[in-house]
C-alpha cells in the first residue's frame, strides 16, 4: 500500500467511525502521513520531486484542504452547542 493510499485510508476511516463535530476538530494525521508530506515539500523546494511525488504531493494537499473545510464547520457546530 502506498504512502498516500495510507494517508487516504486514515480519512476514510475517521469518516467512517462516525466522529462528532469535536473528533473532526481534533483529527491529525498521523506521523507518517506528516513526515512523509514535509519530505515532498522539502524536495519541491529543491525542484527533485519526480511525476509520480508531485502527483501525491498534490493528494496530500487535496485531502488538506478537506480537512481544513470539515474542520471550520465542525468548529461552527460546536460554537452552536
Amino acid at each position: 500500500m502506498s504512502v498516500t493510499t495510507r494517508a487516504y485510508e486514515e480519512v476514510i476511516d475517521f469518516i467512517a467511525a462516525g466522529s462528532d463535530s469535536i473528533g473532526v476538530v481534533e483529527f491529525h494525521p498521523s506521523e507518517a502521513a506528516r513526515r512523509r508530506v514535509a519530505e515532498l515539500i522539502e524536495r519541491e523546494k529543491d525542484d527533485a520531486l519526480t511525476a509520480d511525488e508531485q502527483s501525491e504531493l498534490d493528494h496530500y494537499l487535496q485531502l488538506e484542504h478537506l480537512m481544513r473545510l470539515a474542520k471550520a464547520r465542525a468548529r461552527r457546530y460546536t460554537a452552536h452547542e
